[in-house]
C-alpha cells in the first residue's frame, strides 16, 4: 500500500493513494477545506469498524437499515497530541437482535478493525451501542 501527501498552499495538503483516490486535508484551525489529519484518522476508524459491523450483520441475516458510528476522542495536551481516549458510539437501526449487534461490534473491535487495533497502541477505545428506534429483542 502506498500513499503520499502533497502540500498545495497555506495549510492545505492533498493526500493521494496509489490508485488515485484523494482527500484534501486542512491543518488550519478552521478546517474550511477539509478535515485535519487527526480528524481523518477518526473518520477512518469509524469507516473501518462500520465495514466490519455491516458485513457481520449481513452474514447473520439481520435486517440492518442504518448505521452511524461516531468517534469522540480526547487528545494529549502536549505534542505529539496523540489520541488518549476514544469512545465509539454505534447508532444502529433495523429489525435486529441485540446479541447479534453486540457480537458484531465486539468482533470488529477485538479482531477485524485494523485501524482500531493500531489506535489501541496509544489510546483506550471503548464502544457503546444505541438504538434510536428503540431497543431490539435480546
Amino acid at each position: 500500500m502506498i500513499a503520499h501527501s502533497e502540500w498545495k498552499h497555506d495549510d492545505i495538503f492533498e493526500g493521494t493513494t496509489e490508485d488515485g483516490n484523494s482527500i484534501t486535508l486542512d491543518a488550519d484551525a478552521a478546517h474550511t477545506h477539509g478535515p485535519s489529519p487527526m480528524q481523518a484518522v477518526l473518520m477512518a476508524l469509524c469507516s473501518c469498524t462500520s465495514v466490519d459491523v455491516v458485513s457481520i450483520l449481513k452474514k447473520k441475516r439481520q435486517k440492518l437499515t442504518g448505521l452511524r458510528v461516531t468517534a469522540t476522542a480526547t487528545q494529549a495536551e502536549d505534542a505529539p497530541r496523540v489520541f488518549t481516549h476514544i469512545v465509539l458510539t454505534y447508532a444502529v437501526r433495523g429489525q435486529l437482535s441485540r446479541r447479534a449487534v453486540e457480537t458484531a461490534v465486539a468482533l470488529s473491535k477485538n479482531k477485524y478493525c485494523s485501524v482500531s487495533k493500531m489506535l489501541e497502541k496509544a489510546a483506550s477505545v471503548k464502544c457503546e451501542i444505541v438504538y434510536p428506534d428503540g431497543e431490539p429483542e435480546p
